[in-house]
């Protein structure tokens, strides 16, 4: 079983900056894919950027050139750096990691970016 724990959300003006970490605790071996999701009010949830354990990225469009993501694999944990945030990527911001078959998600946290 594993256990991510997410940190770094919170209240940032358009066009500022935001650093979302997550860990991921328990009987862990090698963890294949990490990354994150975000769901905004009303909305599905949806990819913001992935990474493999060799290091292949995914990027959704919108997040592409903007945000940064970066793991490190012998303690992990996924971080994702957010960078030039506009009002639309407010939402709750969701750790995920495919570990065994198996998808796992973390508690969330909120990120507000105010116009």
């Amino acid at each position: 079983h594993v256990q991510l724990v997410e940190s770094g959300g919170g209240l940032v003006q358009a066009g500022g900056s935001l650093r979302l970490s997550c860990a991921a605790s328990g009987s862990i071996f090698s963890i294949n894919v990490m990354g994150w999701y975000r769901q905004a009010p009303g909305k599905q949830r949806e990819l913001v950027a992935e990474m493999t354990r060799g290091g292949g990225t995914t990027y959704s469009d919108s997040s592409k050139g903007r945000f940064t993501i970066s793991r490190d694999n012998t303690k992990n944990t996924v971080d994702l750096q957010m960078n030039s945030l506009k009002p639309e990527d407010t939402a709750v911001y969701y750790c995920n990691v495919i570990y065994v078959g198996v998808e796992y998600w973390g508690q969330g946290t909120q990120v507000t970016v105010s116009s």
